[in-house]
């Protein structure tokens, strides 16, 4: 049964939900400003907190919060929404915000805040229905927003654990130096981390980054799915040994490397 909306509720879900140009601008707007949060969260320093800082923390609060609240508002079931890992994460953030506000001792909680980026993957699912070219490389384009969020919050990681703990970390570049030098496993051996926790992390980054990596290698390579329009219903994605349209039944011929 479809459900009634009214008033501001039909607004915010025809601009989170719906399609035209209003929908398409909000939802960049959005992206923007998720990107910019996320640079502030990633790149600002984790000492010496200015008046301007907490400033931001707040103004970039407040923005999450509204947007979560709309979002909560128009979804269907609501206790779904809550449950949902990506709005999960959006709480996790929310909370990385408010505590070391008041308590010093959840300053560790800053590393969270990299989990914002999760955002981009909900924006592009969205995005996919307006813009054909994210339609036509949604797999290619899953695999490198999968990797740069990896390699993203596994270096917010590696900066917030051993910024104080190792003399050879000393800005986020050397924590991205060192995430990459590990997705690549080329180990230079400059840059070791320290502690049980630090050996883990890298055991981690190691192991789930080269998958990533390869994966991603591999949808350029040999993509899963081949381009071909269905004469009959327009579907364009389908297996590479497909004789048959999976969406509607007909005959398909797909093209071969000869032709």
């Amino acid at each position: 049964m479809p459900v009634e909306r009214r008033g501001l509720e039909r607004i915010l879900f025809w601009l989170y939900e719906g399609f035209g140009t209003g929908p398409y601008l909000f939802r960049w707007v959005l992206l923007a400003i998720d990107a910019a949060a996320v640079a502030f969260f990633l790149w600002a320093p984790f000492q010496d907190r200015t008046q301007a800082y907490y400033i931001l923390d707040i103004l970039i609060a407040l923005f999450i919060a509204l947007d979560f609240g709309a979002r909560f508002w128009i979804s269907r079931p609501r206790h779904m929404f809550l449950i949902n890992p990506f709005n999960l994460a959006d709480i996790v953030v929310l909370i990385s915000l408010l505590l070391p506000m008041f308590f010093s001792n959840f300053a560790f909680l800053r590393i969270l805040r990299a989990l914002r980026l999760v955002r981009a993957f909900t924006f592009l699912r969205r995005m996919k229905n307006i813009s054909s070219y994210l339609r036509e490389n949604a797999e290619i384009i899953d695999r490198v927003v999968n990797l740069l969020v990896f390699i993203l919050i596994m270096t917010a990681f590696v900066y917030g654990t051993q910024l104080e703990a190792n003399e050879h970390i000393n800005s986020y570049l050397d924590a991205l130096y060192f995430t990459i030098a590990s997705l690549t496993t080329t180990g230079y051996g400059d840059i070791v981390l320290q502690g049980v926790f630090g050996k883990l992390l890298s055991i981690f980054i190691m192991v789930l980054g080269i998958s990533l990596f390869l994966r991603l290698v591999q949808a350029i390579v040999r993509p899963s799915k081949v381009t071909s329009e269905c004469t009959r219903c327009g579907l364009l994605r389908h297996e590479p040994d497909a004789i048959h349209c999976k969406h509607c039944g007909e005959f398909i011929r797909l093209p071969t490397h000869n032709e």
